[in-house]
């Protein structure tokens, strides 16, 4: 039994359909720039009412918002949620599935250890996960070219899609662990939905503070600093990748050492 491929397979439906919304929310998104780049003083003295502090935590940055990369990052934000929704779902779902559906004993009856059942799984998830953010930026840099008034940043604009993928591995690896810790997960889809918007709205609350912005990572990516020096933030950067892989080698630890309840 090939565990990476039947994974694959089992996931392929949801895969497709996330990718299309990420596609589908970055052509409605981009298709109104046109028409704000012609209006871009009147958007601009609409922005300025808003209090600075809503205009953090929406990541509005009001002297850039009329290039096309300033405004692709501030709705880059609305994408970079829903793909973070879909990696914390995989994250929970490969790890949960066999006690939920209570096909735990089929599969661990099999002559694979445990580690090669969960890597298996992750490795099909990030496929998955790669498959979507390739398709996506494809998708993103054909729109931009379309609706672009002017010349932009290509590199620019892809250090700022790039981060999609990076906060998906995140969301998933957080995904990963907590469904190993707690594995009797009645709705996948709703505990993915609060913990995603949990951490969604204290980045919001963060977005004032510098020193606060680590406890969120939709605020590891500050897409100003990126277009303004065209690189990533490594304090932030860092603390990211040690989440991931704290969080994986967490959940091979407790997945292999844990009692899986059979039927």
């Amino acid at each position: 039994m090939n565990i990476f491929l039947y994974e694959l397979k089992a996931y392929r439906k949801s895969t497709f359909i996330w990718t299309g919304a990420l596609i589908v929310l970055v052509i409605l998104f981009m298709s109104m720039f046109p028409s704000i780049s012609n209006e871009i003083n009147e958007f601009k003295k609409l922005l300025e009412g808003f209090p600075e502090g809503v205009r953090k935590a929406l990541g509005i940055q009001v002297d850039s918002i009329g290039s096309l990369n300033g405004y692709y990052s501030y709705i880059f934000l609305y994408i970079t949620l829903c793909g973070a929704i879909q990696a914390m779902n995989l994250g929970i779902s490969i790890s949960s599935k066999e006690i939920r559906e209570k096909t735990a004993d089929f599969l661990l009856t099999k002559p694979v250890t445990r580690t090669k059942i969960l890597s298996s799984k992750i490795l099909a998830a990030l496929t998955s996960l790669l498959f979507t953010n390739i398709v996506y930026v494809i998708a993103a840099i054909t729109v931009a070219n379309v609706v672009k008034v002017e010349n932009f940043s290509l590199y620019v604009f892809l250090l700022i899609s790039l981060t999609l993928f990076f906060n998906q591995l995140i969301m998933f690896a957080v995904g990963i662990i907590t469904a190993v810790i707690f594995p009797k997960v009645k709705s996948v889809i709703s505990l993915s939905l609060g913990v995603v918007f949990a951490f969604f709205l204290i980045g919001m609350v963060a977005a004032a503070e510098e020193a606060t912005r680590y406890l969120s990572p939709f605020k590891y990516f500050d897409y100003s600093y990126i277009m303004n020096h065209e690189g990533y933030e490594w304090s932030f950067l860092i603390l990211g990748m040690f989440l991931i892989v704290l969080s994986l080698i967490g959940s091979f630890v407790i997945y292999n050492k844990k009692d899986i309840h059979t039927v």
